[in-house]
């Protein structure tokens, strides 16, 4: 079977596809509305602060989401090699709908005091620990559903459905905001993106339960035995570099996505005046580009490997993120923006989707779910947590506009030393 098969899946593709994805693009769907209603979020949950204090206690309350992703890829990523990838799924969309609910039932400060903020943390740190184990389990069980041949197609609907949530999430907040006048959308709109995640979440737990089981009884019983000694196993015996390789390359990649996905439309926001509309539409761009892109990326990992295709896109993006940076400050506008996301996004899709398979790859099937879902939470932790900071912060001290490019291309280059005696496990068995 040759890899460009792939692109007509047989029912059984699509339906391990959708089980697996269907919650990494509810992570993203919330992720991006949390950010788009941030701000609505401070005045009405953190009321007793001033504006810029409002600003910081809703940007620590989402940034506990990525403190917990670390932990929650241990837990639930043991918990996965032990008792099997759908268990571990069927784990994640269930913490994801409890957290989608509270944001969306939570009360306001004004009718529940000191319970409302609290409220909210207590949802974002749901959301957090289960993002923590959704990548690992699910790309793994779609490493593990597909031949060695098409293993990079499977996986790359991981970095596609990801985009999709994002797409979509701006795509209702636009629709939204819309219909509806400001003042309904302040009291009671800005819930029904958040309820309809609370929704969709039982369907995709229900489907994910019907997925077949890749986690073979043997490979369970090992885990089983030698379940305690979990945690050390991930980065013991040898496997350090593996795990300090693969940190280092979904670092690089998530300060990429960071930087494409959210800085740059900010930045034109904030920095050339842009109107602030042109941030949701960005985010439709970007999530569209990515999702269409991915796919394809991930036949071509199939043809050509994985490490060729992270080492052209960093080059790549080195390359093009200068001239394109530059530009948008000559000449400011929404389509030359829009232009610029979609060269950087297509970047990002050829970048990300080969890291999240190869990452995956590197690791054995009896820790792979907790190696995979622990590495990649402390790369998201790390660098995704601090991207967009540090290029606001650079751009502020500096006074230097490209700041962000050379913030990007110097994290890229340091990060390709994972590449460094790194395995390209491509049609190879795992």
């Amino acid at each position: 079977m040759s890899a460009i098969d792939g692109v007509f899946p047989t029912h059984k593709t699509r339906h391990v596809i959708f089980a697996t994805t269907i919650g990494n693009a509810l992570e993203f769907f919330d992720f991006t509305v949390y950010s788009f209603v941030g701000v609505l979020i401070s005045r009405l949950f953190f009321p007793s602060a001033s504006a810029t204090g409002q600003l910081l206690l809703v940007t620590a309350t989402f940034g506990v989401g990525f403190l917990m992703r670390p932990i929650g890829g241990l837990v639930i990523g043991i918990y996965s090699d032990r008792s099997g990838r759908k268990a571990g799924l069927m784990l994640t969309i269930a913490l994801m709908a409890v957290g989608s609910l509270l944001l969306g039932i939570a009360p306001t400060y004004q009718q529940a005091g000191i319970v409302s903020p609290i409220l909210i943390v207590i949802a974002r740190l749901l959301q957090g620990f289960s993002s923590g184990g959704e990548v690992g389990a699910s790309t793994t069980l779609m490493l593990e559903s597909a031949p060695s041949s098409r293993r990079g197609y499977y996986s790359s609907w991981q970095f596609a459905s990801a985009c999709l949530g994002v797409m979509l999430g701006a795509l209702v907040t636009v629709a939204l905001t819309t219909v509806m006048s400001s003042n309904s959308f302040e009291r009671w709109g800005w819930r029904v993106p958040f309820l309809l995640g609370a929704l969709i979440a039982p369907v995709g737990w229900y489907i994910r339960r019907s997925a077949e089981e890749t986690l073979r009884p043997a490979a369970s019983n090992v885990r089983m035995m030698d379940g305690d000694r979990a945690p050390s196993r991930l980065l013991g015996n040898g496997k350090w570099w593996n795990a300090t390789s693969g940190i280092l390359l979904v670092g690089g990649g998530i300060t990429t996505s960071y930087t494409v996905t959210f800085f740059i439309p900010t930045y034109a926001i904030k920095q050339l005046g842009m109107p602030s509309s042109v941030a949701l539409t960005a985010a439709v761009v970007c999530g569209f580009t990515g999702f269409v892109t991915a796919p394809v990326v991930g036949i071509l990992s199939d043809i050509y490997g994985r490490k060729p295709l992270v080492v052209a896109a960093r080059i790549l993006t080195i390359t093009a993120v200068f001239p394109c940076l530059q530009r948008l400050n000559s000449a400011p506008g929404s389509l030359r923006l829009f232009a610029v996301l979609v060269l950087l996004g297509m970047l990002l899709a050829l970048q990300m989707t080969s890291i999240i398979t190869m990452v995956a790859e590197m690791f054995p099937r009896t820790n792979r779910v907790t190696s995979m879902s622990v590495v990649y939470g402390i790369g998201v932790s790390v660098f995704g947590g601090f991207a967009q900071f540090v290029n606001t912060w650079l751009v502020a001290v500096t006074g230097n506009r490209m700041a962000p490019a050379w913030y990007l291309s110097a994290i890229l280059v340091a990060s390709s030393l994972g590449l460094i005696g790194m395995r390209d496990r491509t049609r190879n068995s795992i």
